[in-house]
């Protein structure tokens, strides 16, 4: 029997493929210097975990919960987020999820119909053009300004057809690390809610920004881009929590109502006990947040330097948030005869042991994306060990 043609259109992800390949070679014994990761290189912090653990000894993670979370959780998600954007959230906006990833799966279940279009800014992250295609949408991708590597309202309603849904703004922006202005924000949520189109809002690193930049949610703009808004975020970058799978969801009530039957039939609750230890997080010190914080700050201050100086890199502007560089490698490509991205990042794993992800997963060839999500020793080592490379194979 054939498989789905939604499934078959889907395409594998190539971040975690490599990512798998790194770590094979790694067991196999080889000192692999892997940048692909999306996640951070803490522990999560021993107060966080002290809490799941207090919560399976007082028996409160052996049950079911509701199925969009347990209200102690949602409200303190609403808190928070009021606390940090002005707005007036209560747990009713609130849905806690399987990780940030469900989160938007679900949205996109819960708002797409056969056919409907969802605008999607290059680079994007890997799994917005396929749960698009999953909910039988339409990705459609829009070029960014090749400085900023961000998309402008002209770019966007140049895109913008009758069937136009969605659009999705990723700030601090993985793979690029950039951050969008207030202003153009402003813009683009204006543009939205002239036009009648949901604001997807991935805000997974908002809390990760760096050397004086500022972040801005389209939540705190206006009443009427908020209303527009579904708010994605999650605790994996914030707390160092990937491994907890706590994401969650804000947005109007009656679409968090409909949010949740697509929810109670995928999945259920999350893990309860990641829930209680994703309440701790959000309640008790936050000084682990500014630890991690500084730290990839620290890492990104000495390695952005480095890169730059790598024969045939180019960077456009130095990364205000997340946790990666994303190098414009075309001349590099050029001058070394590789034949693009893909075929270079294969030689540094095969030739240098260095795992870096290519552009093409991104939606941009002729980049790479390196994450500084891993301890500095490794990313100096890794950075001299891309250069011989580019040198080696240099006419």
């Amino acid at each position: 029997m054939e498989l789905s043609k939604r499934v078959q259109n889907v395409s594998p992800s190539a971040t975690l493929a490599l990512s798998a390949k790194a770590k094979q070679l790694q067991k196999d014994g080889y000192d692999v210097k892997n940048l692909t990761a999306g996640e951070p290189n803490f522990n999560t912090p021993e107060h966080i975990k002290k809490a799941a653990i207090q919560a399976i000894q007082a028996g409160k993670s052996d049950f079911y919960t509701a199925a969009l979370g347990i209200v102690e959780l949602r409200k303190a998600i609403a808190k928070t987020t009021n606390a940090q954007y002005h707005t007036d959230y209560t747990f009713e906006n609130v849905a806690v999820t399987v990780g940030g990833k469900f989160s938007l799966y679900a949205v996109s279940q819960t708002i797409l119909d056969p056919g409907d279009e969802v605008l999607i800014p290059l680079p994007y992250w890997v799994s917005y053009s396929e749960q698009v295609k999953l909910a039988e949408g339409k990705p459609v991708f829009v070029l960014p300004e090749t400085k900023s590597l961000k998309v402008t309202v002209a770019a966007l309603e140049a895109k913008r057809t009758e069937k136009t849904k969605a659009v999705i703004i990723n700030s601090p922006q993985n793979p690029s690390g950039v951050i969008y202005t207030r202003a153009e924000l402003e813009a683009i949520g204006n543009w939205a809610v002239k036009n009648n189109i949901w604001l997807i809002a991935d805000d997974m690193y908002n809390k990760l920004v760096y050397n004086g930049n500022s972040f801005v949610s389209l939540v705190e703009l206006s009443e009427a881009i908020k209303q527009q808004t579904i708010l994605i975020n999650g605790f994996s970058k914030t707390y160092s929590m990937t491994g907890w799978r706590v994401g969650y969801t804000l947005a109007k009530k009656e679409l968090i109502a409909k949010l949740g039957a697509v929810v109670g039939h995928a999945t259920g609750n999350l893990s309860a006990v990641s829930q209680y230890a994703a309440l701790a997080a959000l309640e008790q010190d936050q000084a682990c947040v500014e630890e991690m914080r500084q730290a990839y700050e620290t890492r990104l201050n000495e390695i952005y330097p480095l890169v730059e100086k790598i024969p045939g890199f180019e960077l456009t502007a130095k990364p205000e948030g997340a946790f990666y560089l994303f190098p414009n490698i075309q001349k590099a490509l050029k001058a070394t005869g590789f034949s693009d991205a893909s075929s270079f990042a294969d030689a540094l794993l095969s030739e240098a042991f260095v795992a870096v992800v290519p552009g093409e997963a991104f939606g941009m060839p002729g980049h790479i994306r390196l994450s500084y999500a891993t301890s500095l020793e490794d990313l100096r080592e890794a950075i001299v060990r891309i250069e011989k490379v580019v040198e080696k194979y240099s006419k």
